[in-house]
């Protein structure tokens, strides 16, 4: 019963901490937070991430490896450094803990977009941080 109440804590915990973090990059919501005992001091964690028509985030980064599925619509990404992709719906991303998301929207001014995002983060600490971006 602790466990179970442990856990619950925890998803709990990180999804008022994915919330608040996402502020400004759709509105992410935590399906799954669970160490990973193969990796000391990592969590897995699953989340849909969810952009209304036209909305566009904040630049940010991720404390995390992140894996990215386009569930629905299309999106515009770019990473520092990269050329502006548009994924559209089936298409995968991958970013590094490194990689500073500089833009991220919804191409559609009519129709959702919706990500499923997998992270592999330290344990405890926050997935995204906004940064401030120096245009290049």
């Amino acid at each position: 019963m602790k466990k179970i109440a442990f856990v619950l804590s925890l998803a709990l915990s990180a999804t008022i901490a994915v919330a608040g973090a996402n502020a400004g990059t759709g509105k992410a919501t935590a399906l799954m937070v669970k160490e990973l005992p193969d990796f000391p001091g990592k969590d897995g964690m699953v989340e849909v991430v969810d952009f209304a028509p036209g909305e566009v985030s904040q630049p940010h980064r991720h404390n995390a490896d992140l894996f990215v599925y386009v569930l629905e619509g299309t999106i515009v990404t770019q990473v520092k450094g990269e050329a502006p992709k548009s994924l559209k719906a089936g298409d995968v991303f991958y970013e590094s803990p490194t990689d500073v998301h500089v833009v991220s929207r919804n191409a559609s001014a009519t129709k959702p977009a919706k990500l499923l995002v997998f992270y592999v983060k330290d344990k405890g600490s926050p997935p995204t941080v906004l940064v401030q971006h120096d245009h290049e």
